[in-house]
């Protein structure tokens, strides 16, 4: 472990602010980055205090002003060199988000080969970054609307996904232009400290100033509200939980900035009983299961028709039973720990209030001890048969629970998925075209990501990402959510000699 720490640039004790490759001096407390699969301490950061965030900030302002001059497309092969240098650092910095997160190493390095392909998406769209032209109504002018670069931007980020989130803003900021300022979840930060020195030593070696990338470690008390009040952060992008956003959205909102907020999901999947349920079970396994039910797009209620509920719970028992839970840098193992003893508590509640509420406990829920297990940190995933009306059912629990809720009519089903109010990802099992045109119609899901037979979670970076209600409204990653790290600009030239004005108003004689 030593080894791994000291190739991605971590030492015992770390600075918790980084100008690019520059460590400043910090004076906020001593944060302990602890491993969840064994309690162990990876090492430790000196959190930022006010006069570090202070230098960070005035950096990125500052880089901003050259970079904003560097031509797009010149960006982008930053950020291509960027894509390949995480290409050659895949497996060290897969196995650091292993260790300091619990996700087994699969997904970690999944989600570092996100980090690479979004790189690949930003380098082809910084050759698109389109206007419009249009035609105006007074002869002799022309019209169009152009992109401009916007300013440094915020971006603060879920220690569930450690460098994914970071990189969907970053990448497409660097590219419009910007410099980024993030704040990444103090449970993960040696991650976020990490990827940015890999990062940054590539703007560097392109000759290029300190400053478009940087990190600023310290409590969303602290740290957070500086970033979400700084007037100097135009747009502030928001990975987290709904509390959290609701602070920053008020925050940012209050100052007039744009704030970006991507925040809890419920998510549902319906299945119906023309469905293929061999197919849905792997796909709900996964989407439940898959990094310990902590992401924000798991599978948390599975609503399914009364004629085939006890065939589909049969079948997830079953494949419930064969998940191998343990270290996830193991072979084999498909499910690590909860982020921290935390976590195992709010399932142990969400559980106790199912139970009282007359939920029926299918499979596990058990937290598991001894060997492995010392750390507090393991559960066993479990699956509930619930009423949709029980009040645990409405909010987000961060672990592997999977409500079971049964229907009778399609329309009812609908009804029970958008009761609830998050609105991220959503899903239908069913091979009728006509179910699932409705669960894709206006009268079907309400979330932001709507799927056919495939799991609410593993979103490709093509797509724009986010949903809506309580979820934040934002979007974030592939399509053309470019244009929220660019300023838009609606231009004019008259090239008539005379001053018509619009809509056919005459004020006097020229």
């Amino acid at each position: 472990m030593k080894d791994l720490l000291e190739r991605l640039g971590i030492g015992e004790l770390n600075q918790g602010a980084l100008t690019g490759l520059e460590r400043l001096d910090c004076r906020g407390t001593v944060l302990e980055s602890t491993s969840p699969i064994d309690g162990k301490i990876l090492a430790k950061v000196r959190q930022a205090d006010s006069a570090a965030y202070d230098r960070v900030s005035q950096t990125a302002i500052a880089a901003f002003r050259r970079w904003r001059d560097v031509p797009a497309p010149k960006r982008g092969e930053v950020v291509r060199q960027i894509g390949g240098a995480f290409r050659e650092r895949k497996k060290d910095l897969g196995a650091l988000i292993s260790l300091e997160m619990g996700k087994i190493l699969a997904e970690a390095e999944g989600e570092v080969q996100e980090l690479i392909d979004i790189c690949d998406f930003a380098v082809g769209q910084s050759r698109m970054l389109y206007g419009f032209s249009m035609h105006s109504e007074r002869p002799g002018h022309r019209m169009f609307e152009q992109y401009h670069p916007l300013g440094p931007v915020g971006v603060i980020t879920a220690f569930n996904f450690p460098v994914a989130v970071w990189s969907w803003n970053a990448m497409l900021a660097l590219i419009g232009g910007d410099t980024v300022v993030w704040k990444p979840s103090s449970k993960v930060p040696l991650c976020a400290i990490a990827a940015n020195m890999i990062a940054a030593r590539v703007v560097n070696d392109c000759g290029f100033p300190e400053g478009l990338l940087n990190v600023v470690i310290g409590t969303g008390e602290d740290i957070g509200a500086r970033l979400a009040a700084d007037r100097q952060l135009p747009l502030i992008s928001a990975t987290g939980s709904v509390p959290m956003g609701r602070r920053v959205g008020e925050i940012v909102l209050s100052r007039l900035g744009k704030p970006l907020l991507e925040l809890g999901g419920n998510n549902a999947v319906i299945v119906t009983p023309g469905a293929d349920l061999k197919l849905a079970s792997r796909a709900i396994l996964f989407g439940a299961v898959g990094t310990a039910g902590q992401r924000c797009t798991t599978i948390r209620r599975l609503i399914v028709q009364n004629s085939i509920f006890d065939t589909l719970k049969e079948q997830l028992v079953s494949a419930y039973r064969q998940v191998k839970i343990g270290n996830p840098l193991e072979e084999g193992v498909l499910m690590g720990p909860l982020i921290d003893v935390q976590a195992v508590e709010a399932m142990r509640m969400a559980l106790e209030e199912i139970r009282k509420d007359g939920g029926k406990l299918l499979y596990g829920g058990e937290v598991l001890s001894g060997g492995v297990y010392d750390a507090g940190t393991y559960v066993r995933p479990c699956i509930c048969e619930v009423e949709n009306s029980y009040p645990i059912v409405k909010k987000e629990t961060f672990a592997p629970i999977l409500y079971m809720i049964r229907y009778d009519a399609l329309e009812q089903a609908i009804e029970f998925h958008n009761d609830v109010p998050q609105g991220l990802t959503s899903s239908i099992f069913t091979n009728d075209l006509r179910e699932s045109e409705l669960f894709l119609s206006s009268r079907g899901s309400d979330c932001g990501i709507a799927n056919v037979n495939m799991s609410t979670s593993g979103a490709e970076i093509g797509g724009a990402f986010g949903g809506e209600k309580e979820s934040g409204g934002g979007r974030e990653s592939g399509s053309d959510c470019w244009k929220a790290y660019m300023r838009r600009q609606t231009c004019t030239i008259n090239w008539s000699g005379g001053m018509p004005l619009a809509q056919g108003i005459k004020f006097g004689d020229p």
